[in-house]
């Protein structure tokens, strides 16, 4: 594995991660059997995938990233499937995410091996 795989591990892990929370309101609290296998698992799959990419990407730069774009990719998503249009805070909010996860990026120390 190299940093290549690594970030598409954190890509798959970002994914898998975002099907699970879109999944989660539609356990109704874990009463119900497959939207909760469906979260679940898929947020197993993502820890893993996760875990992977840190053995390249520091542990600080991944879990920005994963929480930012997943914070991001859930509002998108509960804008379609729950009509939770964000209000013009939020969108702010969600602007400032998205910068402070490109500047993670760009200033990071990657040691590419």
């Amino acid at each position: 594995m190299n940093l290549t795989y690594a970030y598409i591990f954190l890509a798959l892990g970002i994914g898998f991660e975002l099907v699970s929370t879109s999944y989660l309101k539609d356990t109704n609290g874990f009463t119900k059997l497959y939207p909760s296998l469906i979260c679940i698992i898929t947020l197993c799959i993502c820890i893993y995938l996760l875990a992977h990419s840190m053995k390249f990407i520091p542990v600080g730069i991944v879990y920005a990233t994963w929480a930012g774009l997943g914070i991001v990719g859930i509002t998108v998503i509960a804008g379609i499937k729950y009509n939770q249009i964000p209000n013009l805070p939020t969108i702010i909010g969600i602007s400032l995410i998205i910068i402070g996860v490109i500047i993670v990026h760009l200033m990071n120390d990657i040691d590419v091996k």
